[in-house]
């Protein structure tokens, strides 16, 4: 059962969408990521690229972020997060859309950036590091921002000008942490 662990919606259960397309955060290590960030949430600008069920987004919102964009391109999962965004009382602050990572990354270009980026994609894919090139590329993360990448990958995940801030294992999964540490991003 997952649940927001802390914030205004301190212990909300949340729904997850049915069958296996979705690989929810479990909650050791959403504990853990959130104990790495915990003083950069207030008043950020949050993006969950594969949102899933939303939790990651909801528990930024839960604990003060100014706005969550949580996408997903699977209409089932969008509307689990839409629920679970409407339970928890954290919807008027987020922007819950059901649409590719390319296409979404293509649409903000120059027009929106984030101070937190959420990249938990299907694993056996290279679709991480295609959203980390589209992600600098199009220039959406604040200087100084983060971007919590979720993989099964052993090595810790890093590309370009960002930094690998902090790597860890629970179990299967890794958790690689990585600042924009400013104009270097886009080269490569």
């Amino acid at each position: 059962m997952m649940r927001i662990i802390t914030g205004t919606a301190r212990g909300m259960k949340l729904e997850t969408p049915a069958g296996d397309a979705t690989r929810p955060t479990d909650e050791r290590v959403k504990e853990a990521v959130f104990s790495m960030i915990q003083f950069e949430i207030e008043g950020r600008r949050v993006l969950d690229l594969f949102a899933g069920s939303g939790q990651l987004g909801l528990e930024t919102l839960s604990r003060g972020a100014q706005n969550a964009v949580l996408v997903d391109a699977d209409k089932a999962a969008t509307d689990v997060i839409k629920r679970n965004a409407q339970k928890t009382k954290l919807y008027d602050k987020c922007n819950v859309l059901t649409t590719d990572y390319k296409l979404f990354i293509r649409g903000v270009k120059n027009a929106q950036k984030f101070d937190i980026i959420f990249l938990d994609p299907p694993y056996g894919s290279d679709i991480l590091f295609d959203a980390l090139k589209r992600i600098c590329d199009a220039g959406i993360i604040e200087e100084n921002g983060i971007i919590v990448c979720e993989s099964d990958r052993e090595t810790p995940v890093v590309y370009g000008g960002l930094e690998l801030a902090r790597h860890a294992r629970y179990g299967k999964k890794h958790i690689s942490l990585l600042r924009n540490v400013g104009d270097s991003i886009n080269e490569i």
